[in-house]
């Protein structure tokens, strides 16, 4: 395995976690809503002689999807101990460290997509070849046919003219002989 499919594979994982954490973070906000959300006891037994009227609304609004945050999880920021020195080269160093990886994989993707390019471009450039190669060859064939046919014909059409010249000659010396 080489060392740039090692570092994609690093790469992946950490993303992955920072998603499963992203996601329980989530979900902790989410059950910090829910618990804001619920009214004391007392306000409850209120608000249950207008659900009835409310259930007809809320079936409307179950329809449609709740709305969720996107949070992008590249954009979390990172988590800092409690009551601990931050070592801000550390995160520094760690992001371009990251930043640098990230480069070199897009370097790498682009070079490789180029030589594709490049050998396609190579081969395209060779078929063009071939194809002007062939087609000057099949022009020269018919070239060589076409003059071949020229000859004959001339040689066929002198023979004809020679053929017809013997003829009247001959017509020529039976009218004078009676």
């Amino acid at each position: 395995m080489s060392d740039n499919e090692e570092v994609m594979e690093e790469y992946e994982e950490v993303e992955g976690e920072q998603e499963v954490e992203g996601q329980e973070e989530e979900e902790a906000e989410e059950e910090a809503v829910q618990q804001e959300d619920q009214p004391p006891i007392e306000v409850e037994a209120n608000e249950k002689q207008g659900e009835e009227e409310e259930v007809e609304e809320g079936e409307e609004e179950e329809a449609k999807p709740k709305f969720k945050p996107f949070i992008m999880p590249n954009l979390i920021p990172p988590k800092i101990p409690d009551g601990e020195r931050v070592d801000f080269d550390d995160i520094h160093r760690k992001r371009m460290e990251k930043d640098l990886m990230e480069l070199q994989t897009l370097i790498e993707v682009h070079f490789e997509s180029r030589k594709k390019e490049e050998d396609e471009l190579i081969n395209l450039k060779e078929r063009i070849e071939k194809r002007r190669f062939e087609r000057a060859e099949q022009q020269r064939i018919r070239s060589e046919r076409d003059k071949e046919r020229q000859k004959r014909l001339e040689e066929e059409r002198a023979r004809k003219e020679e053929e017809e010249a013997k003829k009247r000659a001959e017509d020529d010396a039976k009218k004078k002989k009676p």
